[in-house]
C-alpha cells in the first residue's frame, strides 16, 4: 500500500499547480462556512446578550449580517474554484497513471504474463488508475477538508481559553492511538478481501475467454459453480472487513464522539463563560461538534482511503518484482548489414532446474536457411524465444550481425526479426489492422500485397466487410488455418531481415501449405531463416537441417546428406514417410527447383 501512496504521491507533486488549489480552496471554504459563519453569529448573540434592548437595532447589527453573507458567498466561490482544479487534477492524474500502468506491464517479460490472469491484470491496471480520483477526492474533502479548519479553530479556541484547544486536541490523540492497533488489523482483512475479489475477476476472465472449451466439455455448471464459490468466499471476506470497521471501530469511536462534545460544553461554561458570556459558548461547542462530526465519520474516511488504496496496492504490488528481461543500461546502437545469427556457448534452463541447452554452438551465416527439427520438447521453440529475447539466456552469448543481442535495446533487436508463432493469435481487430500490426504506417496496397502473398485473399475476400472485418477475441471468428496465413502476411509485410517460423504451415491443409510455401520461399530470399518444423517436408529442402534432441545438436546437413547418414533424422524421416504424420506430398521444394 505505501507502494501505491508513493505512486500517488509524484503525481500529485507533478500536478501541484492543481494539487494546491484542488485541495486548499475547498478547505478554505469549510472555514468559512463552519467554523467564521458560526463565529459571526456567536458574536451577534452576544452582542445581543450584552446589549439589553439597544443591540437589537439594526444599525449596530447590520454589519454581522453583511459579514456573514459576505462569509458565505466568499466560501462558495472558494468551493467552486477548487472543484474546477480538482475535475482537471483528477482527470489528468488518472489519464496519465492508465498510460504509466501499460507502461510497467510493456516492460515485464513474457513469464509475468504466463504467471497472471489477463482479466485480473487488466482490472488491477485500471483500478490502479480510476482509484487516484477517489484517494484525491477523500484527501481533499474528507482530510484537508476537515484538518485544515481544524487548525483555524484551535487558534480561534486559543484566543478564548489554551485549555479549550488542549481538551479538543488530547480527546483527537487519544482517539488516534485507541483506534490504530485496530486499523493495523483491518488493513489485513481487506488485503485478503482485495485478493479474493481479485480471484473472482480472474476465474471470470479465464471463462470467458475459454467459453467454446467450456461448451464443448459441457462444463458450464462446473465452472458455474466455482464461480459461485469463489464469489461466496469474496462476500465473506468483504463482509468481514465490514463489520470489523463497523463493531469495533465505531464502537470504539462513538463514546469518544459524546464526550469531546460533554468536554466541550463542560469547559466553555466553566472556564470562558465568566468572560465571554455566551459567545464562548456557542463558538466552543459549535467547534467540538465539529470536531466530533469529523472523529464520528473516521470509519468512513479511512474505509474510503483504505479501499481505494488498496486496490491500487493490487497492482503496484505486481511491480515489486523486477522483469528478468531488460534493456542494458547503455544499449548498443544497432548496426545495419550481414544478419548472421550465432550461438556460443549457450546454457539456459526453465525455472532453475536442469540445464535443457549446457554449452550450445550454432551458427547461422547471412541468407542461410535453417530448418531447427527433432522430437518434441527437445529445445527448437526455445531456440526461438532465446533469440527473441522473451527469456535470456543463464549463460554464453546470442549474437546477431556480430553484436550481442543482451546490448541492445529490446526494440530494436525484435525489429530485425519476422515471427511467426505455432500458435498465431489475433487482437480483436479487423483483419486490416491484424495485419498491419506488423508496419503500422502501410498503406492499404502495401497490406493487400503481402495478404495476397500468404493467400490471405482468397478468404477475405469472401467475408461480409473484406479486410475491415472484425476477427473476434485471439481471432475466433478465423480457422487455424487461416490465422497462420494472417500471422505469415505480418511476417511478409514486417520486411526484416531475419525470419523465425515456428511451425508456421502446422494448421494448415496440404493444399494450402504448397501455396504458402511459394509465399515463404519468396520471403525467404535472401534472409536468415530459422524454421522450426515437426513434419519434416516443410524443411527437407532447405540449406543446412539441424537436428536438435534434449538440448543438444546431434545431427547437421542437407536433408540428402542425413538420409545417407542413417542417423536421427533418417529415423524421423522413414517414421513420417510411413505414414504416421506425411501428409502424401513429399518433400516441398522452392519454386524454382518444382519448375526446373
Amino acid at each position: 500500500m505505501l507502494l501505491a501512496l508513493r505512486r500517488y504521491g509524484r503525481e500529485l507533486l507533478r500536478l501541484r499547480l492543481l494539487t494546491a488549489p484542488a485541495m486548499l480552496l475547498p478547505a478554505l471554504g469549510n472555514i468559512g462556512i463552519n467554523y467564521i459563519a458560526p463565529l459571526i453569529v456567536a458574536k451577534l448573540v452576544g452582542r445581543i446578550a450584552g446589549g439589553g434592548a439597544t443591540a437589537v437595532a439594526v444599525g449596530p447589527l447590520l454589519p454581522y449580517v453583511l459579514g456573514f453573507a459576505g462569509v458565505l458567498l466568499l466560501a462558495e466561490a472558494l468551493w467552486r474554484v477548487g472543484l474546477h482544479c480538482l475535475n482537471r487534477l483528477d482527470a489528468r492524474g488518472i489519464e496519465n497513471l492508465y498510460v504509466t500502468g501499460m507502461d510497467e506491464l510493456f516492460a515485464k517479460d513474457a513469464s509475468f504474463f504466463h504467471d497472471n490472469f489477463a482479466g485480473s491484470l487488466t482490472k488491477r491496471v485500471l483500478s490502479f488508475a480510476s482509484r487516484f480520483e477517489d484517494v484525491v477526492d477523500t484527501l481533499t474533502f474528507s482530510v484537508m477538508g476537515s484538518f485544515v479548519p481544524l487548525l483555524f479553530a484551535s487558534v480561534v479556541l486559543w484566543q478564548y481559553d489554551p485549555l479549550l484547544v488542549v481538551g479538543l486536541i488530547s480527546l483527537i490523540v487519544f482517539t488516534g492511538v485507541c483506534v490504530a492497533p485496530l486499523i493495523r488489523r483491518r488493513q489485513r482483512l481487506v488485503a485478503q478481501r482485495e485478493q479474493a475479489i481479485a480471484r473472482v475477476s480472474g476465474h471470470v476472465a479465464d471463462s470467458l475467454m475459454n467459453m467454446d472449451t467450456v461448451r464443448a466439455f459441457a462444463a458450464e455448471e462446473q465452472e458455474a459453480a466455482e464461480h459461485r464459490s469463489r464469489v461466496a468466499e469474496s462476500r465473506r471476506l468483504t463482509l468481514r472487513s465490514w463489520d470489523y470497521g463497523n463493531l469495533r471501530i465505531d464502537t470504539l469511536v462513538a463514546p469518544l464522539s459524546v464526550l469531546t462534545n460533554v468536554l466541550g460544553l463542560v469547559l466553555a461554561l466553566g472556564l470562558g463563560a465568566a468572560d465571554h458570556g455566551v459567545e464562548v459558548v456557542i463558538v466552543a461547542f459549535t467547534y467540538y461538534a465539529n470536531a466530533t462530526r469529523i472523529m464520528f465519520e473516521f470509519n468512513q474516511i479511512y474505509r474510503r482511503l483504505e479501499s481505494s488504496m488498496t486496490e491500487a496496492a493490487q497492482f503496484t504490488e505486481l511491480l515489486l518484482e523486477p522483469p528478468t528481461v531488460l534493456d542494458p543500461p547503455s544499449p548498443e546502437p544497432l548496426r545495419g548489414g550481414a544478419a548472421d545469427v550465432r550461438f556460443e556457448k549457450v546454457t539456459f534452463s526453465h525455472g532453475g532446474g536442469r540445464n535443457l541447452f549446457d554449452g550450445l554452438d550454432l551458427d547461422v551465416p547471412a541468407g542461410t536457411r535453417i530448418g531447427l527439427v527433432g522430437r518434441s520438447g527437445g529445445g527448437k521453440t526455445t531456440l526461438t524465444r532465446l533469440l527473441l529475447r522473451m527469456t535470456d539466456v543463464d549463460g554464453g552469448r546470442i549474437l546477431i550481425g556480430g553484436q550481442d543481442i543482451s546490448r541492445l535495446r529490446q526494440t530494436d533487436l525484435r525489429s530485425l526479426i519476422s515471427y511467426v508463432p505455432q500458435e498465431p493469435v489475433m487482437f480483436h481487430r479487423t483483419l486490416r489492422e491484424n495485419i498491419a500490426f506488423a508496419r503500422p504506417g502501410a498503406t492499404d496496397a502495401e497490406v493487400r500485397r503481402a495478404a495476397e502473398a500468404a493467400h490471405v485473399t482468397e478468404f477475405a475476400d469472401g467475408l461480409p466487410e473484406g479486410f475491415g472485418t472484425m476477427v473476434g477475441e485471439r481471432g475466433v471468428k478465423l480457422s487455424g488455418g487461416q490465422r497462420q496465413r494472417v500471422a505469415l502476411a505480418r511476417a511478409i509485410l514486417r520486411d526484416a531481415p531475419l525470419l523465425l517460423l515456428d511451425e508456421a504451415t502446422s494448421a494448415l491443409d496440404s493444399e494450402s501449405e504448397v501455396l504458402v510455401q511459394d509465399a515463404l520461399w519468396r520471403l525467404m530470399e535472401d534472409r536468415t531463416a530459422l524454421v522450426v518444423a515437426h513434419r519434416l517436408s516443410t524443411v527437407a529442402t532447405m540449406d543446412r537441417l539441424v537436428v536438435v534432441d534434449r538440448g543438444r545438436i546431434v545431427e547437421q546437413g542437407t536433408h540428402q546428406e542425413l538420409l545417407t547418414a542413417g542417423g536421427s533424422y533418417a529415423k524421423l524421416w522413414q517414421h513420417q514417410s510411413g505414414g504416421f504424420l506425411d501428409d502424401g506430398a513429399g518433400p516441398l521444394a522452392p519454386p524454382r527447383a518444382r519448375l526446373g
